[in-house]
């Protein structure tokens, strides 16, 4: 059976972009008409995916009005979905440019309070729609009602599966996930602060904290979000720093999922894991080059994935 991508958002959200020509308070502003994107973690990597031309099982949460565009957006970028209904509707984010200074003033809300039954029919459809040696990406924070531990349910079912967890989250959520089998993490710098116990990593001490990491956790692959200078690559046989190009940023929302995306095309094309992390870091930095939520363009995914081989040989 054909390996598939399968990605997972249990807080999606509807975002919201405006613009105005000047910002102050107490006065009626009127604003541009609103433009509308899918967001949250997964979705963005499955929106980044299909940039680059290849497909994903969409998998989210998704209640009222705002869920119902959510599904018609995702739907107009065909985008192949499996929306997990749930009683409460699903958040939507603003996002305000004031184009007399080119500052973006972003409003998030929390999401809807998530029920018992609703994130158990999350784990009996992942069952039902994972195969093995499938990659499973969850990407994104827990909503409301929601255990910190969730994803430990998620990496039971991606085992008894055989299926490959990758997963890209934070907080508490992210450490309690790490004590099961998981095929690989994209942590930040201040996220593997917290999974290795210290308040700060300097340059010196990354690859070490890295080594010690997976060798007290049940992780094949470490990618470690640098940002701008790139990414470390660490797995038990290798250790490798992925520098960034250098771009005109406009944006760097979806950079991370864009990363992600990037990087399980590349395992299901055949390519090494240096080969992968390179080409994850080449679609993270193209998704800074456009402005708001576009993510990333494959033409210039690869033209920048070109350039980070050569600054490797």
């Amino acid at each position: 059976m054909r390996k598939k991508i399968v990605t997972l958002t249990l807080n999606p959200v509807l975002d919201k972009s405006v613009t105005v020509a000047g910002i102050s308070p107490n006065t009626k502003l009127r604003c541009t008409a609103p433009t509308y994107d899918a967001g949250g973690g997964g979705i963005n990597v499955s929106r980044a995916v299909k940039k680059l031309g290849m497909d994903s099982l969409c998998i989210y949460l998704a209640g009222g009005s705002t869920g119902e565009h959510l599904k018609q957006l995702l739907d107009k970028a065909g985008i192949d979905q499996l929306a997990i209904p749930i009683k409460g509707w699903t958040r939507d984010n603003l996002a305000v440019t004031d184009t007399t200074t080119n500052l973006q003033y972003r409003f998030g809300v929390p999401g809807p309070q998530v029920e018992k039954k609703e994130w158990e029919d999350v784990l009996e459809i992942l069952e039902k729609n994972l195969n093995e040696e499938d990659y499973l990406v969850a990407s994104g924070k827990l909503p409301p009602g929601m255990h910190d531990d969730f994803y430990v349910q998620v990496a039971e079912v991606a085992k008894k599966k055989k299926s490959r967890f990758v997963l890209d989250t934070s907080g508490e959520a992210l450490v309690k996930a790490t004590k099961s089998k998981v095929f690989m993490l994209k942590p930040n710098l201040g996220e593997l602060s917290s999974l290795c116990g210290v308040k700060s990593i300097s340059a010196m001490e990354l690859e070490k904290l890295a080594k010690k990491f997976l060798n007290e956790h049940d992780c094949e692959v470490l990618v470690v979000s640098l940002g701008a200078k790139g990414a470390l690559l660490a797995t038990k046989n290798l250790m490798e720093h992925i520098p960034a190009p250098t771009v005109l940023q406009k944006s760097t929302i979806g950079a991370g999922d864009s990363m992600v995306a990037g990087m399980i095309v590349s395992l299901l094309q055949g390519k090494t894991y240096s080969e992968m992390a390179k080409y994850g870091v080449a679609c993270g930095t193209a998704a800074t080059m456009h402005e708001g939520t576009q993510l990333c363009n494959k033409n210039d995914a690869d033209n920048l994935y070109q350039w980070v081989l050569k600054t490797q040989k």
